[in-house]
């Protein structure tokens, strides 16, 4: 621009020393005016055009030469420097509850004053990503406490920010990709709400060298797209703590995550099979009771089913001393196969029980009132003169009755011990039915009310 200048001033200096002739001399020397403008703004390099950023930067080169990166902005006033800080989360993800710990990729962002850097004649901000640079000037020494590991990004440039304004305030920010640790509580998993923290603290400096706080203003922001496959984000709540050591206290700040699980995941592939495995266990219950190898198959089945699902569950999770809410349903669900197992093996007794040798205890093998009277009462009931048993047993009964003996018979049926037999028999098939008919109401009742007391004891 100098160059410029000047060639105007030689030009309209000789201008005056020739005159304004005539009107053609006039354009002419307008367009003589446009060919040396254009000519010298061809001319100009790319450092003359930038000559008030390098003025900046030659300026900052200068205040660097005097400045101490070992003391704070405000170690001259005695006072603590006060470090504004940021976060901007650009993903969080892999919370694993084996290893207690979440992921996540974050721009820290911090702000402070220092006076060593303020200059009249900076009038815009430098941003500046020089490494270099970083190391002149003092930054917070700070640390992430609770973090298992860290990592500094480097693709494709390092990625660090030096923004100095014209009144002297610092923005530093770099981005990190680190593991926080997050001790869980699992009593309700996998109907359970977990609270992660980030903890930022300043490793060397005490408070009263240096202080940190949050942003006033949405001090933490989410990337707005971004998504957790197991849980949803309830709440970011930002606190303050105080770190106490034998050499001072340290000031830090803590980012409170406040998460519930998303139940779909485990409704699909924990509640929902477990719930028709025992369904199908239920089944047996309207089939045949002598049909052994079928209901036997079934309970079997669906009791190796239960139990090789509650292993897989239990295969992704810690080994706590406690009892989880998933561990309570599968519990449930294997107790209630099994004891549709157990109700087919009670039944199947019943179906096929013998009399034992002692009950007839009667003279000539009879049974006696006082040891069978339940049977007694079926056979000579004058209310049913044709009862289940008595149809049941009709057709094959084709042998005739000896008569009475004597007067202390306990029935007029009773007499022949096969015939006897025959009756006790066909009597516990009926109860045997019976249990099935009531198992048929009495398991899904059950579940139903195991159902309601889960999901209220753990969802509300």
């Amino acid at each position: 621009m100098v160059c410029v200048v000047s060639a105007l001033a030689g030009i309209s200096s000789s201008r005056r020393r020739r005159g304004a002739d005539s009107p053609r001399q006039e354009r002419g020397c307008g367009v003589e005016v446009l060919v040396v403008l254009t000519a010298l703004l061809l001319s100009l390099t790319p450092g003359e055009c930038k000559t008030r950023s390098v003025t900046n930067l030659q300026i900052l080169d200068s205040l660097l030469k005097l400045y101490d990166r070992r003391a704070t902005p405000t170690n001259h006033l005695n006072n603590a420097t006060t470090v504004t800080c940021e976060l901007y989360i650009r993903s969080f993800g892999s919370i694993d509850p084996n290893s207690m710990d979440y992921q996540v990729d974050l721009y820290l962002r911090q702000s402070w004053v220092d006076e060593r850097l303020n200059h009249d004649d900076i009038k815009q901000p430098l941003d500046l990503n020089d490494p270099n640079l970083v190391k002149a000037i003092w930054k917070p020494e700070v640390y992430f406490p609770n973090a298992k590991h860290a990592e500094f990004q480097f693709v494709t440039v390092p990625n660090v920010l030096v923004r100095i304004n014209p009144n002297g305030e610092i923005l530093y920010m770099l981005r990190l990709k680190l593991v926080f640790a997050c001790m869980m509580e699992l009593s309700k998993f996998p109907l359970d709400s977990q609270v992660c923290t980030m903890e930022i603290a300043s490793f060397s400096k005490t408070m009263k060298e240096l202080n940190l706080s949050w942003k006033s203003d949405a001090p933490i922001k989410m990337y707005k797209n971004m998504r957790m496959p197991q849980f949803e984000m309830e709440e970011i709540v930002p606190t303050t703590c105080q770190e106490s050591f034998q050499i001072g206290n340290y000031s830090c700040l803590v980012a409170e995550f406040h998460m519930r699980r998303a139940i779909g995941f485990h409704f699909v592939q924990s509640y929902l099979p477990t719930t028709l495995i025992v369904v199908i266990s239920w089944v047996s219950f309207w089939m045949d009771v002598d049909s052994v190898p079928g209901r036997t198959t079934l309970g079997v089945t669906t009791l190796l089913t239960v139990s090789s699902k509650s292993s897989g569950i239990q295969a992704g999770l810690p080994q706590v001393s406690y009892v989880k809410a998933i561990d309570v349903w599968m519990g449930a669900c294997t107790a209630f196969v099994f004891c549709a197992l157990l109700e087919f093996t009670f039944v199947n007794y019943l179906w096929r029980r013998r009399p034992h040798a002692d009950i007839r205890g009667g003279p000539n093998g009879r049974c006696l009132p006082a040891q069978c009277p339940q049977i007694t009462a079926v056979v000579t009931t004058p209310a049913e003169p044709k009862s289940v048993i008595a149809s049941l047993t009709a057709p094959a009964d084709t042998t005739p009755s000896a008569p009475p003996s004597d007067a202390g018979a306990s029935s007029p049926g009773l007499e022949d011990p096969t015939q006897f037999a025959r009756i006790f028999k066909q009597t516990n098939k009926v109860r045997a039915r019976q249990i099935d008919e009531y198992c048929r109401g009495i398991f899904p009742l059950l579940f139903s009310f195991f159902n309601i007391f889960y999901w209220c004891y753990y969802l509300l």
